[in-house]
């Protein structure tokens, strides 16, 4: 049996409790940036399939408003609907963008996120290594949070290399060689504790709120329609894509009505003229 001193016998606990909330801290960062790139794969999917033809068919209503509006100049309710209509059409408008989404703008970027086991390993490994919360000293926290940054964005992304090549510049860096004493080391596992847990409690706020969200709600009804072979958002676009005919036969007619009006006031004025004793 070993005969160490209270210090030391102390260290050796909060390196243990330590490791273990080391793991917990990688299992959830990884759970959270799955979420995350999960819900941003979605979201970028629904921008390019159900998006645009929403804010297509915001235009037009906005149109239909307009022109509505112009006809009658003194119908302050219609001079409303017609401000409100164009401003929802910006709004709907402003994420799709004038070209719509491209969604071959980057090579990594996942239309459906779906991590492999390989890149969930290589993200657990990282995280344990060079996570802001592993330190105590406010440079070398920044210094890992610039890594951690690119650690996530590659775990996004699905780049397995580039998380690879993290960890080699990680472990290259002179910043990272340590000293040694039991105070000291005592003093930052304890401040590491204390970190890791705050982080935790952080991760969970983070994750409720994300779970919540009208986006997760989506993914969770887009997921159960995968599982009986649908496609919800494909549905949703054949859905708008008719709202769309819709408003676009209204609109037409709106033109044409407006064509026949002004044609009528127009042979009106002809005749009225031709009337005119000379």
């Amino acid at each position: 049996m070993r005969n160490l001193p209270p210090e030391a016998e102390e260290l050796e606990r909060k390196q243990r409790e330590l490791a273990q909330l080391e793991i917990e801290l990688a299992e959830r960062e990884l759970e959270l940036t799955t979420l995350r790139a999960a819900l941003a794969a979605l979201e970028r999917r629904y921008l390019e399939v159900v998006g645009g033809r929403y804010a297509q068919l915001d235009r037009i209503e906005a149109e239909i408003a307009e022109e509505l509006a112009r006809r009658r100049p003194t119908d302050a309710s219609a001079e409303a609907t017609a401000r409100a209509a164009r401003e929802k059409a910006n709004e709907s408008a402003d994420p799709v963008g004038n070209e719509g989404v491209d969604s071959s703008a980057a090579t990594h970027i996942l239309s459906d996120f779906q991590p492999s086991d390989e890149l969930r390993r290589l993200y657990r490994q990282a995280a344990r290594t060079l996570h802001p919360d592993l330190a105590t000293d406010p440079a070398e926290q920044d210094r890992r949070r610039r890594f951690m940054t690119e650690l996530n964005k590659a775990y996004g992304e699905g780049d397995e290399d580039r998380i690879r090549q993290l960890l080699r510049e990680w472990h290259a860096c002179p910043e990272n060689v340590q000293g040694e004493g039991t105070a000291a080391e005592l003093v930052r596992a304890i401040r590491k504790i204390a970190q890791v847990r705050h982080r935790l409690e952080a991760i969970a706020r983070e994750l409720h709120e994300a779970s919540e969200s009208e986006l997760s709600q989506l993914k969770t009804r887009v997921d159960e329609a995968a599982l009986e072979s649908r496609d919800l958002l494909q549905e949703m676009a054949r859905r708008v894509d008719a709202e769309v005919a819709m408003a676009q036969r209204r609109w037409n007619q709106i033109v044409r009505d407006k064509s026949v009006w002004k044609k009528t006031v127009w042979t009106s004025l002809s005749v009225s003229y031709q009337l005119v004793p000379t």
